[in-house]
């Protein structure tokens, strides 16, 4: 028996689409057949992904074709999905990070270890440099940079860039800033489900109007989120740095950070950590120090996993004082300003580093089934 393309199309013009009540062949779901004298082989094309009616339409498919020609014919049907290329939005092309050289990611596997502290002095240190700094606080429910730059009663302002609709960061010690917190009143909890708060933290990524900067920080909340698999699917991050007290449960967390970031299909740089609270010095002793949290537990670490170690933090008063009142400690004295600058110059060697050895981070692609 003869078998053609036209006949079998007549054949399948049998199977009704049951979403649009029409045969699948009206709807040009069947392209490339091929035939022989014992194979037929076509591809069904679905008008969306994932349609739940794609196995029974299969399945009548083979049915048909197999009452006109017997059960010795191989029926061989690809099924796919006929979508339409992605395009990307011109928050993502114009505006946003486009014009951003390093966006770094401050991590930390626990809270409480001082990952905010870390975030706006170092942001505020390297700014010192002479870099273009920006800042977005992602720590969605719990922001505290605002406080921290003595920005708490800052509104950012809409402006339009290119046609579009963007937020002015606000901008303090040489820092631009954008956070949550510029939204909502100081004393209100944010009671939102994960969906509110990605779609809040990629507001502030890509309408931000960011303009050419050199570093961009991301303050992240605490453990490992919902908003940690929205950035690395958003943008492109240059690198990592894990903050850590010297205590073994909080690096038995950091731990963990280090393996997020670094899982085959995340894959981004971990730039070093930051041993924060390493110890207690008195400011009227500044020579005495006493290892509350334990001795080098995040220097010992970073070792044994051959990451760099970027700098060993003190709990000094004025670094508390320096956040609770809005001006951050890195511009106060001078020893604590030469361990942030140092903090500082070590983060941008492993940056101009991680740039000279390895390819640019991609973003996370989220891969779904036809």
């Amino acid at each position: 028996m003869e078998i053609t393309g036209n006949v079998i199309l007549e054949l399948l013009k049998q199977v009704i689409h049951p979403e649009h009540n029409k045969d699948i062949v009206s709807l040009g779901l069947i392209q490339e057949i091929e035939t022989d004298s014992n194979k037929i082989g076509f591809t069904l094309t679905l008008i969306k992904p994932n349609d739940p009616f794609a196995s029974s339409l299969k399945k009548a498919c083979t049915r048909i074709l197999e009452e006109k020609y017997g059960k010795e014919v191989l029926i061989d049907i690809k099924v796919k999905a006929n979508v339409a290329p992605k395009t990307e939005s011109p928050y993502k092309t114009k505006a946003s990070v486009s014009r951003v050289k390093n966006i770094i990611a401050i991590s930390s596997g626990k809270g409480g270890v001082g990952k905010s502290t870390i975030s706006a002095n170092l942001a505020v240190a390297v700014a010192k440099t002479g870099a273009k700094v920006g800042l977005i606080d992602a720590d969605i429910f719990g922001p505290t940079i605002p406080k921290m730059f003595n920005m708490e009663q800052a509104k950012p302002e809409m402006i339009k860039e290119d046609g579009m609709d963007l937020i002015e960061p606000v901008e303090n010690f040489g820092v631009k800033l954008l956070s949550i917190g510029f939204f909502v009143q100081p004393d209100n909890a944010l009671i939102w489900r994960g969906p509110m708060a990605t779609s809040a933290l990629k507001q502030l990524i890509h309408q931000g109007a960011w303009g050419e900067l050199d570093y961009l920080f991301i303050d992240l909340p605490p453990g490992t989120s919902d908003i940690h698999l929205t950035m690395v699917q958003e943008i492109k991050v240059t690198g990592a740095v894990i903050v850590s007290t010297p205590q073994d449960v909080a690096l038995s967390a950091a731990i963990r950070g280090v393996s997020m970031f670094t899982s085959e299909n995340i894959n981004i740089p971990i730039l070093g950590f930051v041993e924060n609270m390493s110890w207690f010095t008195p400011e009227e002793l500044p020579e005495n120090k006493y290892y509350i949290f334990g001795k080098d537990g995040c220097k010992k670490l970073a070792e044994r996993m051959k990451l760099p170690l970027l700098g060993q933090i003190p709990i000094v008063q004025s670094i508390r004082e320096g956040g609770d009142y809005g001006k951050p400690a890195a511009l106060g004295n001078e020893i604590l300003a030469k361990a942030f600058d140092l903090l500082a110059n070590n983060l941008i060697s492993q940056v101009e580093n991680r740039n000279q050895l390895l390819p640019p981070t991609q973003k996370v692609e989220v891969k779904t089934k036809v």
